[in-house]
């Protein structure tokens, strides 16, 4: 096949639709192109806000349980009446019922003022303390452990022994003739959550 001077008009406009085809097609595949990576950065985001989301419930939800464990608490250590004023009559009633039911030597107590052991960042409660030293003569060892079972038990405040000291002792005798061979020095931390009050 020859080609002459009448055939390059009609080639002109074949080679340039063939041109406009490639151009469209090229067109095409970076419009198809762009637009799956559009999808894909979509996606991403897409991802990521429901990754985000799920992280803030999984907070919230953490944080509801903590919320419910610490109402527990401070339900069941306000029924015990932890929280509130110091109640140190009832305190030393029930050391004295104590040593009744137990049958123990007379007990030898003072109690210090009351200090703050920690006041919550926003100043509505506050952990406060008295130290109460006591000291108490034993038959034996046993006496002292079931005193402090019985106070962590029956308290109206949390029981916190700092220390304790048994040491031998000459010779002493109860109500009943008995006599105790030892002697228990201890330190108590009587602990209560006091509300305060607010200006």
């Amino acid at each position: 096949m020859k080609f002459t001077k009448d055939d390059f008009p009609r080639l002109r406009v074949c080679l340039a639709v063939f041109a406009g085809l490639i151009l469209c097609g090229a067109l095409s595949v970076y419009l198809t192109l762009n637009a799956a990576d559009s999808a894909k950065r979509a996606r991403a985001a897409a991802r990521a806000s429901l990754d985000e989301f799920e992280r803030k419930l999984r907070q919230v939800r953490n944080e509801e349980k903590e919320i419910r464990e610490k109402a527990e608490i401070f339900t069941q250590i306000q029924k015990r009446g932890i929280v509130g004023e110091e109640q140190r009559l009832e305190w030393v009633e029930l050391i004295d019922a104590i040593r009744t039911k137990e049958r123990l030597f007379d007990i030898e107590y003072e109690i210090d003022p009351q200090r703050v052991l920690y006041a919550d960042p926003d100043g509505e409660f506050s952990f406060v303390a008295s130290l109460m030293r006591i000291r108490l003569p034993l038959l034996h060892e046993e006496d002292l452990t079931r005193l402090i079972d019985e106070l962590r038990q029956k308290a109206s405040a949390l029981i916190r022994v700092r220390n304790c000291s048994i040491s031998r002792l000459q010779h002493a005798e109860n109500e009943t003739g008995i006599a105790a061979y030892l002697t228990a020095d201890c330190r108590i931390d009587w602990i209560t959550l006091r509300r305060n009050s607010r200006q």
